[in-house]
């Protein structure tokens, strides 16, 4: 049987457009077993990075409820408009 190690890499959406960002995030979320996440959205503002993360953050947690995706945002701001959601397979790392 084979052994399916924790997520390790981190995936960067191809794209600046917060659509197309999610369209891209969910698409290999739903192609490749990824209970454990990392995806840096740093380049995006915090408004975009808000709806990316929360959009994609509950597709993976219909696929994987025991799961998690670490954010690399740009800032805090990305975390705070995030928290009264209470995404709880979101964990959100600023690079600042």
């Amino acid at each position: 049987m084979q052994n399916l190690l924790p997520q390790t890499n981190v995936l960067v959406p191809n794209t600046h457009s917060p659509q197309k960002a999610v369209e891209y995030i969910n698409s290999y979320i739903n192609k490749v077993h990824c209970e454990n996440l990392s995806v840096n959205i740093s380049f995006m503002n915090a408004i975009d990075a808000c709806y990316v993360s929360t959009m994609c953050s509950a597709n993976h947690y219909i696929n994987y409820p025991d799961g998690s995706i670490n954010w690399i945002v740009s800032s805090n701001l990305a975390k705070e408009l995030s928290n009264p959601l209470n995404l709880g397979n979101a964990y959100y790392m600023p690079v600042d």
